[in-house]
């Protein structure tokens, strides 16, 4: 019979191994084990294959704000790019942030707070103290439209704490990045009302 050369992902090599240490007596493996096998030793190999992830949210509001922005990560380990398209807003600043929760059954009221999972204080993009979900601010030009890109290493679209699925929201004011001495700069930057927002959704 001709020789075939089978390429084993590394869950397969895990599972075989497994097979072999029964044989030798020493089994069943539980499902528990299987797994911590399979998250330790694959972890890796998993990640270097994770493909890219691409999201979307059309953001929209009741005063006439528009856009829609997208979402880019190359993979698990890459940062993400944001890039936006916004119309309708007042000239200047605005604070931009992903909030937690993807619920708008209340306007933009019910996105909840700035997207936080480790439960820090507010603050910049690049402070090493900051919301995941604070990005700073989105200039708006003369015309009331903005367009902006960031690059962001805490919004990932993969893994574990994903943005998909939450809400990014436009504020009425300038975020003050938690330096403004407000008694809410160190929890929403002080930037005022939700004037627009949307959920992040996978793209295709």
């Amino acid at each position: 019979m001709p020789r075939t050369n089978t390429l084993l992902t590394c869950s397969q090599v895990v599972a075989l191994e497994e097979r072999s240490r029964c044989l030798m007596g020493r089994c069943p493996i539980s499902r528990s084990r299987l797994l911590t096998l399979l998250q330790t030793r694959c972890r890796g190999v998993l990640r270097s294959h994770t493909k890219m992830a691409k999201g979307v949210a059309v953001l929209s509001s009741s005063e006439g704000v528009s856009g829609t922005v997208l979402f880019e990560q190359a993979s698990e380990d890459a940062p993400t790019t944001v890039t936006g398209n916004l119309s309708g807003l007042k000239p200047g600043p605005h604070g931009f942030h992903v909030h937690a929760l993807g619920d708008t059954t209340n306007g933009c009221m019910s996105t909840g707070p700035h997207y936080n999972p480790n439960g820090k204080d507010h603050g910049a993009p690049d402070d090493e103290v900051r919301h995941a979900g604070d990005l700073g601010n989105v200039t708006v030009g003369e015309d009331g439209c903005a367009k902006f890109t960031i690059v962001d290493k805490q919004i990932p679209l993969i893994g574990s704490q994903s943005i998909i699925g939450r809400a990014v929201v436009v504020h009425a004011d300038a975020d003050d990045l938690g330096k403004g001495g407000h008694e809410l700069s160190k929890t929403t930057g002080n930037a005022g009302g939700r004037v627009a927002c949307g959920i992040i959704g996978f793209q295709g």
